[in-house]
């Protein structure tokens, strides 16, 4: 009995000693909440690391830090939970049902990676985020047959990567009524990813409706490849992004000026094209500020761009280690030394004397478009203009300001290292071969299907006369109006551009038309342009 009353009268006290005691309770709730923020601080927004490879340059290159996690990041339990979640907007299988997971847009998986080559990894604002890095679209695979094993080689264009396929995807799924911090939290802890009960709030009020909100505005800001012919594997508008970046009115662009879309290049021995004018179109002579533009196109603006990374990336793109693997199969070499004597007296001037010797009269410099005579609607798409506000960019910083980047009146000659795993080729990726690139444009194929890879032995580049390959199927690629009838609809079916100028239409900037006649080899007769495709995959 004793005890209760001990026990009535403390509590009877109690406001009494919270009273007198009123200091020393606030001081320890400040103590206390002072000590939660500093750990969110710590954690949640200080504590900014990347996952870095710095004593391997090619696994940086594959998955190192452009700095473009910390604005475009995506958490990584939500990355991979995404084509779960939003399964039926991936791309369909040949047999009609849905892909599956980031391999079905072709993304690639190494063992013992449990994301997609071209991806970095950063701890920044409480999550470990995933976003793209430079190898999204600079390492591809090549296969021997149907059965033969897919063999990544970083440098290598992305030939089946469908960027366009992604951005679509990721925008189609924010805007699902199934893109909801209840179902995208459940998603993400599905595929074992754990989250302590603070990012679950941070997650639910803070991170996936910001996440929704992002992508909405970035699907409109991107609203140009809505405006532009299906892209398909292989191929974006390179310099789309930075025109919606900067809010561009791009439905006030002069037509020829909307389609740019072209392949992605390959990304092998850098340091011998120093001083060459790089990009298709020649845009811009200078590796570091090509380097610095590209870094702006994964998300990495000049306040987050993750430097020491891109140094390691850029001394590795630099390095006698960046260049193609030899040629795998069987090469006729007397076929090939016969080919050498053509190919010098033909090709050497612009593209280099072999695939390491990049001396030549013409390489690296503009060929004018009325000489090349491709496809022009890329050349239009760059525009002075665009070159003047790309100055602006690293304004505040004056060492890594640009300075370099012209309007060009052409298109490039480009080394041919590697170029059996160059295919499609063209700066917009018409032709299906080496082969059907000697020919006249008449003669090339007016339809074939991209995102294969396996190598065409006998036409060098990639089989594509075929629209499956296992249960993937592929993208129909048509250089012009091919349907019979429904072409009298259309404002240019035949997708000409006289006087080299582009014209818009459905296959606008698809053209395989040019690099043809008596100074590019079109003209000779069949057994030189099979020696010339045999030498040339010694390259």
């Amino acid at each position: 009995m004793r005890n209760v009353w001990r026990f009535i009268a403390f509590i009877g006290a109690l406001p009494w000693l919270l009273w007198r005691w009123r200091g020393r309770i606030v001081l320890l709730c400040i103590a206390a909440v002072l000590c939660f923020a500093a750990y969110l601080y710590v954690d949640y927004w200080y504590r900014d690391k990347p996952q870095a490879f710095f004593d391997d340059g090619a696994r940086q290159f594959k998955y190192g830090s452009t700095g473009g996690e910390r604005l475009a990041g995506i958490p990584v339990g939500i990355f991979k939970a995404l084509p779960t979640l939003c399964r039926d907007y991936l791309p369909k299988k040949a047999d009609g049902t849905p892909g599956e997971g980031w391999q079905s847009l072709g993304f690639l998986y190494e063992p013992g990676m449990d994301r997609p080559v071209g991806t970095s990894l950063r701890h920044s604002l409480g999550f470990d985020r995933i976003s793209l890095n430079c190898a999204a679209c600079h390492a591809g695979t090549w296969r021997d047959g149907p059965q033969g094993a897919a063999h990544i080689v970083p440098g290598m264009p992305a030939q089946r990567l469908d960027l366009v396929g992604f951005a679509k995807f990721v925008a189609a799924c924010a805007m699902d009524e199934r893109f909801n911090p209840w179902q995208v939290i459940q998603a993400a802890e599905q595929t074992g990813e754990h989250y302590t009960w603070f990012q679950r709030l941070l997650l639910r009020y803070t991170a996936v409706p910001a996440m929704r909100e992002g992508l909405i505005l970035v699907n409109y800001r991107f609203r140009f490849i809505d405006h532009e012919t299906a892209a398909g594997p292989g191929r974006f508008d390179t310099f789309g992004p930075e025109k919606a970046l900067l809010n561009w009115p791009l439905e006030r662009l002069p037509p020829r000026q909307t389609v740019g879309i072209v392949d992605f290049p390959s990304l092998w021995l850098q340091a011998p094209r120093q001083g060459m004018h790089l990009h298709w179109d020649g845009n811009n002579n200078s590796l570091e500020e090509r380097n610095r533009s590209a870094s702006f196109g994964t998300g990495a603006v000049p306040t987050t761009a993750d430097r020491p990374s891109l140094s390691v990336i850029a001394a590795w793109l630099r390095s006698p280690a960046n260049q193609p693997p030899a040629y795998p199969f069987p090469i006729d070499q007397a076929k090939a030394d016969r080919g050498r004597v053509r190919y010098d007296e033909y090709c050497a001037g612009c593209h280099g004397r072999n695939g390491r010797d990049f001396t030549g009269r013409w390489i690296g410099q503009p060929d004018p478009i009325e000489h090349v005579r491709t496809d022009p609607c890329r050349l239009d798409n760059y525009t002075p203009e665009l070159a003047a506000e790309q100055g602006n960019l690293y304004a505040a910083y004056p060492a890594e300001r640009f300075s370099h980047f012209r309007k060009t009146h052409g298109y490039a000659n480009m080394p041919l290292d590697g170029i059996w795993l160059r295919g499609p080729y063209l700066h917009n990726g018409s032709v299906p071969a080496v082969r059907d690139l000697l020919e006249p444009s008449a003669n090339r194929p007016a339809v074939f299907y991209r995102g294969g890879d396996i190598v065409d032995q006998a036409r060098l580049g990639f089989i594509a006369n075929q629209p499956v390959q296992g249960d993937r199927a592929l993208f129909r690629f048509e250089t012009k109006c091919v349907s019979g009838a429904a072409c009298a609809n259309e404002i240019n079916p035949e997708n000409r551009h006289d006087d080299n100028i582009c014209v818009a239409g459905k296959w606008a900037g698809n053209s395989n038309r040019g690099h043809e006649g008596p100074d590019y080899g079109t003209d000779l007769p069949a057994e030189d342009k099979d020696a010339i495709v045999e030498y040339l995959k010694t390259f």
